[in-house]
């Protein structure tokens, strides 16, 4: 049993390893301008999400006015 834990964990490490990083692998760089892409990523994702949220909300807007039209012609 612990030989497959054993086998299990150290092929997950393997794999781990041939991962692609967000982050500088130079030791030499520090501070935020290692985190570079991942931050870069972060904002692009922050604002995709603030332009969706934008988006919903204006189509929710117009159909609120559209079904209250429709619901306030007959009277």
């Amino acid at each position: 049993m612990f030989s497959k834990i054993s086998s299990f964990l150290g092929e997950v490490k393997g794999e781990l390893r041939k991962a692609s990083w967000p982050w500088e692998s130079d030791p030499k760089i520090k501070g935020l301008k290692k985190y570079k892409e991942l931050v870069d990523s972060t904002v692009v994702v922050l604002i995709a999400m603030i332009l969706l949220a934008a988006f919903v909300q204006f189509w929710d807007f117009f159909h609120v006015l559209i079904v209250g039209f429709f619901t306030n012609f007959g009277r």
